[in-house]
């Protein structure tokens, strides 16, 4: 019997539990990237609230927790900046219906097909951006500008805090405070750590902002109705939808939290022996989820790693433990909104540049080396220009990039030469792809070849020839023969070579990992 299949009063007690603690990691969470994204803390909080309840009970993965996401902060807190809150709803809810068609057409799989280095890249170089941008912010201040100019005015902001030791530097320590908690609480004992430690983080910060009296440091503002920060998107803005920097923020959000979602989803399911991920029903469930927080006006959505690490590692066993995840913030919201009023907004700011270094921390170069070099390569120069630029064109450059490593996999072909004057002998060793692409390479080498020589093509490093190159050999024997030389080349595996087209693949998935 699978988890999914046992009686509810089986599984309950252990939803039940790892549903509060996913409430729990969810909710200092999806304020801060609200604020991250510059937009109230409630359209955070009601992104989870619909990420729960709704996308929870008919995801395709069921332990996976969707909710507003970091990764997708910097590109929401661009849009917004150009162009207004008001227009957020429609390039979010477009977003969604693209989702819902993607996973409707069963377009799931395209999006895990997006290199690793590529996704890891733009992971960490948003991990960048919301560290620091959200530095300033724990200074009680704002986000410069560009992810350059908030780097480099670092030091100046932190300098102009200490110099003036108002505020600033009050913030400073209380965001201190929260990001040093939270590190400390990794080495608390394990029963413990049940309490997430950005949770810990900020109460401790709200308690020290209390005792000192920090009555001049910034707070979290909640209107007593959650709902009143609603935005619906209007008929005249839904027309603007064919406005180029409307349909590309549509489509950049659709892309980026599609690809975040699945691969969100391949690392849960790698946690538990439960049942394995539905793709496309996820990318439909996804679709759904953001169509409604369009026509609501808040953020958009995807299936992050964090809660869903923590839904499985507080024991979930069924889909219901996301859903109550989502009941839990939709009661607290409701019920005692008061409370968020005494969180210092410099210690949800702290939660996010922790965040934010643990997705910059780049821990997966090592994997990416076994690889070869040019992932790597991928990796950082995909960071640098989200860095330099912006977020769609570090992800567009990524993609250029493990495209023409693939063109340059699936054409390249080297031939060397070995030969032996006494026996009148020549060894042609070939590697890589032998297509029509390199048809003109591989030509030029037989024709440098003397008449009679004794020619052997090896072929143990071959991936794969096409039907051109295999004419070509075929033809030049034929020639070679007649002046009087010979040819020694295994015609049957050449021949499998091309039928079979498993090396072509093995190179396909090793060059796009």
């Amino acid at each position: 019997m699978t988890p999914q299949t046992q009686p509810i009063s089986e599984t309950i007690g252990r939803d039940l539990l790892a549903s509060i603690v996913v409430f729990l990691v969810a909710l200092p969470l999806c304020m801060g990237i609200a604020i991250a994204s510059g937009m109230p803390p409630t359209a955070g909080i009601i992104t989870g609230i619909i990420g729960g309840l709704v996308v929870g009970t008919i995801a395709g993965s069921p332990l996976q927790v969707s909710g507003p996401a970091a990764g997708l902060s910097v590109l929401v807190l661009q849009f917004v900046q150009a162009n207004g809150v008001e227009m957020l709803g429609v390039v979010v809810l477009f977003a969604g219906l693209m989702q819902f068609a993607a996973g409707t057409f069963k377009l799931g799989q395209w999006f895990r097909a997006v290199s690793p280095a590529v996704i890891h890249g733009m992971l960490a170089g948003i991990g960048v951006l919301i560290l620091v941008a959200q530095f300033h912010v724990m200074l009680d201040g704002k986000p410069i500008g560009t992810g350059i100019q908030n780097l480099l005015g670092m030091p100046g902001a932190l300098m102009a805090a200490i110099e003036a030791g108002d505020h600033r530097l009050q913030a400073a320590g209380i965001g201190l405070l929260t990001i040093l908690t939270i590190i400390a609480w990794t080495f608390a004992p394990k029963s413990w750590r049940l309490m997430p430690a950005p949770l810990v983080g900020v109460i401790v910060a709200m308690i020290a902002a209390g005792f000192l009296g920090l009555t001049n440091i910034h707070y979290v503002e909640v209107p007593n109705n959650i709902w009143s920060t609603v935005v619906f998107p209007t008929p005249e803005n839904m027309m603007r939808i064919f406005e180029a920097p409307i349909l590309i923020g549509a489509i950049s959000i659709a892309f980026i939290a599609s690809a975040e979602t699945l691969l969100c989803a391949t690392a849960v399911d790698q946690m538990h022996s439960g049942p394995r991920t539905k793709y496309d029903k996820e990318l439909t469930a996804q679709g759904v989820g953001n169509t409604l927080c369009g026509l609501l006006g808040v953020l958009p959505m995807t299936g992050v790693i964090v809660r869903s690490g923590a839904n499985v590692e507080a024991g979930a066993v069924t889909r219901a433990s996301a859903i109550l995840h989502g009941l839990w913030l939709l009661v607290f919201a409701s019920a005692l909104p008061f409370t968020l009023s005494y969180i210092p907004i410099s210690a949800l700011a702290a939660v996010l540049v922790y965040t934010g270094y643990k997705l910059a921390y780049p821990k997966i170069v090592p994997t990416l080396m076994k690889y070869g070099r040019s992932e790597v390569a991928i990796y950082f120069i995909t960071i640098a220009t989200i860095v330099a630029t912006n977020l769609l064109a570090g992800v567009v450059v990524g993609l250029v990039l493990s495209l023409l490593k693939l063109l340059y996999a699936f054409s390249h072909l080297e031939v060397r030469k070995e030969e032996n004057a006494a026996d009148n002998r020549v060894d042609l060793h070939l590697t890589g792809a032998a297509t029509l692409i390199r048809l003109p390479l591989l030509a030029s080498e037989l024709e440098q070849l003397a008449p009679n020589s004794k020619v052997r093509i090896h072929i143990g490093d071959l991936d794969y020839i096409d039907h051109a190159c295999i004419d070509l050999l075929t033809n030049w024997d034929r020639q070679h023969k007649i002046s009087g030389g010979s040819l020694d080349i295994e015609w049957d595996g050449l021949t499998q070579k091309y039928q079979n087209r498993s090396g072509l693949r093995a190179r396909a998935e090793a060059t796009g990992r």
